[in-house]
């Protein structure tokens, strides 16, 4: 096959000989022939010919930042339902939003979504801009969120490139030079296919294409309606893109939890600092997470109560992972009389009613490591 070599600002990509410009509006128009037969149905999508709601676009777009499809529909539901529109969201207690987020991880987002819902309502009241520029002002919406917003809830020329839509231009023109290095080239290939007409359904059906067809480790090729395009895909290497540096895995971190259960059936909460990992989250109180862990001092982390107690270290440890940092917790219960107070800055909990409350997943994985019957 002929092939020719392009730069892209300093990074050199395959590709074939005929004229770009050309290929490029009717492989668009492949894309969308079939995304129109293919499409994914998702709650927050609208039919051909209905204009798309810009809340209900946002919100799911943050929701589905490093999350799956799977996990978000719930959640999506669950928050529309509660708060159907981003005045009611922004209205809405911190706590509250919270709350509901609790499960579905990257808590930095539900703190984001409460303060972008503000934003919106005070400086726009209650519309959100159609502009990628006035939409990347707004907390929690980077490059690629404002991009999405703006292509699908508003037509406008715009490509977000996620996760998905790496893969499939890397695959496309053969992007050799690795990501994270790749990601503006990739980004500048990505908008030289944008059609002219249809950018909200061209921005999706990148992204269908990505997550059902340009899989990471089994591309269906033969059923991709680019695939006579793709420059990996002829070479026959496709599955080993996109170039990924190698990576750096976090430093193993310690602590200590201390679950205190009382007698009438309440655990022991607190809420976390309102800065940092996990913040404003709720917690069982523990020790600082460290790399130099010493258990002696950790243990002096315990909370203080009024009540004599006896902290039993339970068998095994807890572990989570964090995005920069494996975590091991050592777990430590007992149990208080009913009339034992709460110190201060805690609270007692009734345990029939910790799934309402904002507990990340590393602290429901303690309390379920304390609280699962001898």
């Amino acid at each position: 096959m002929d092939m020719s070599y392009a730069k892209v600002g300093v990074m050199t990509v395959a590709v074939r000989l005929p004229r770009r410009k050309k290929a490029a509006s009717l492989e668009a128009g492949d894309l969308l022939a079939w995304y129109d037969r293919h499409a994914r149905v998702l709650p927050w999508r609208v039919r051909r010919g209905e204009r798309a709601e810009p809340y209900r676009v946002w919100l799911s777009e943050i929701m589905l930042q490093q999350t799956t499809v799977k996990a978000v529909v719930p959640y999506y539901a669950r928050f529309l339902l509660r708060w159907p529109t981003v005045e009611a969201l922004a209205n809405a207690g911190l706590d509250d939003v919270l709350r509901a987020w609790a499960g579905l991880g990257y808590y930095a987002r539900a703190r984001n979504l409460h303060a972008c819902a503000r934003a919106v309502v005070e400086r726009y009241g209650g519309r959100f801009p159609d502009g990628v520029d006035a939409l990347r002002t707004l907390p929690g919406i980077g490059d690629y969120t404002a991009a999405a917003v703006a292509a699908i809830a508003f037509d406008g020329a715009a490509v977000p490139v996620d996760g998905n839509v790496e893969r499939v231009v890397s695959r496309l023109f053969a992007v050799e030079e690795q990501l994270p290095a790749a990601k503006p080239a990739i980004k500048t290939l990505a908008a030289s296919l944008l059609p002219a007409r249809r950018s909200g359904d061209f921005a999706q059906a990148l992204m269908d294409l990505g997550a059902t067809i340009c899989s990471p480790k089994r591309p269906m090729c033969a059923l991709c309606p680019w695939n006579a395009a793709c420059v990996a895909c002829a070479r026959g290497d496709q599955h080993t893109f996109p170039r990924k540096a190698p990576k750096r895995e976090g430093k193993l971190r310690r602590g200590c939890a201390f679950v205190a259960l009382r007698a009438d059936g309440r655990v022991l909460l607190r809420k976390r600092p309102d800065k940092g990992l996990l913040a404003s989250m709720t917690e069982v109180p523990g020790s600082e997470w460290t790399h130099n862990f010493d258990e002696t001092k950790a243990r002096c982390a315990a909370p203080r109560l009024q009540a004599k107690v006896q902290w039993r270290r339970l068998p095994g440890v807890v572990r989570h992972v964090f995005t920069h940092f494996p975590l091991e917790l050592m777990v430590f219960a007992t149990k208080v009389p009913r009339t034992t107070a709460a110190p201060a800055r805690a609270r007692w909990v009734k345990v029939g009613d910790l799934p309402d409350e904002a507990l990340p997943n590393v602290m429901r994985k303690v309390l379920a490591h304390a609280l699962k019957p001898d």
